[in-house]
């Protein structure tokens, strides 16, 4: 297969000019639709880790001295109280003004514009996973008036599943690359037989096989496969580059970070070679196929 002699002029074949190019179009797109799915995954990952087993208590602004600090405030004394003789509960931390001025700062701006705004007190809890929501929730209303309690579960799991239904997308986008790439193939190399109709009956006339017209074609098939692959991956490299350095410099805390592993990368360079591989199989299965209907 990966000899160079060959009794059929395929390389002066004007139907197999364009095939690289195709392939070099549809590795691109499969490399930029894999690479996103890995970095939403990775993300979904990251997120469900980080705020499964957290809630956060929030208390309505002081009305009267909003000077007092917030772990003074006998409002933030008692719901301390609740959460931390609550089974289940392995941590319960105030946020002081300092903290949440951080975290609003890129929505609002500077500190120094927070500082004037009727702030909530606010309550980090970490969880081991076993509690009681509900119940929970209903003892800090009984304790403190307006208090409310934010599950992160519940805003994850939409994250997650509409992450779930773009990797999904992906997938779909994927097989039609592929389906794509075969039928190009398909058609590339009936319209290559048929050219050379009588060049492959001379063949047969003088003692080859299907399989040897066949291992032509397949390997004239694998060598453009390859060579478009190549094309399709040194242009999807610095898009991907392009996309983390321009994230990277994006300051929201929400966007997911954009990096890969040694695998991610490893699986990504695979897909030109998977590209050829399907493209040498297919060629060979039409013009086995294509024979076999001819005799």
């Amino acid at each position: 297969m990966f000899s160079r002699r060959t009794d059929l002029p395929l390389d002066a074949d004007v139907f197999g000019r364009f095939l690289p190019w195709i392939i070099a179009f549809m590795v691109f797109l499969a490399i930029l639709a894999t690479a996103g799915t890995f970095v939403l995954h990775d993300s979904a990952g990251r997120w469900s880790a980080g705020v499964t087993r957290t809630l956060t208590v929030q208390i309505p602004p002081p009305a009267g001295d909003a000077a007092t600090p917030p772990a003074e405030d006998a409002r933030v004394v008692e719901a301390l109280k609740v959460l931390r003789t609550t089974a289940g509960i392995s941590r319960a931390d105030v946020l002081d003004d300092a903290r949440l001025a951080a975290l609003l700062e890129p929505w609002l701006g500077p500190s120094s514009v927070v500082a004037g705004l009727p702030l909530p007190r606010l309550i980090d809890v970490e969880t081991d996973g076993g509690v009681d929501v509900g119940a929970l929730r209903q003892r800090l209303a009984a304790a403190v008036a307006g208090i409310s309690v934010d599950d992160h579960r519940v805003w994850l799991d939409r994250l997650i599943r509409l992450v779930a239904a773009i990797e999904w997308v992906a997938t779909a986008i994927l097989v039609l690359i592929g389906l794509a790439t075969v039928g190009t193939v398909v058609y590339t190399t009936r319209t290559s037989l048929a050219v050379h109709h009588q060049a492959i009956e001379v063949l047969h006339l003088i003692g080859a096989q299907d399989t040897y017209v066949a291992r032509q074609f397949a390997g004239r098939a694998l060598s453009l496969g390859l060579r478009g692959g190549l094309i399709g991956l040194i242009l999807a490299l610095p898009a991907l580059i392009a996309v983390g350095y321009l994230a990277a410099h994006i300051d929201a805390s929400l966007l997911p970070k954009v990096s890969l592993g040694a695998v991610q990368w490893g699986t990504l360079a695979a897909i030109p070679l998977v590209a050829a591989a399907v493209a040498m199989l297919t060629a060979r299965i039409t013009v086995m196929k294509t024979l076999a209907a001819m005799l």
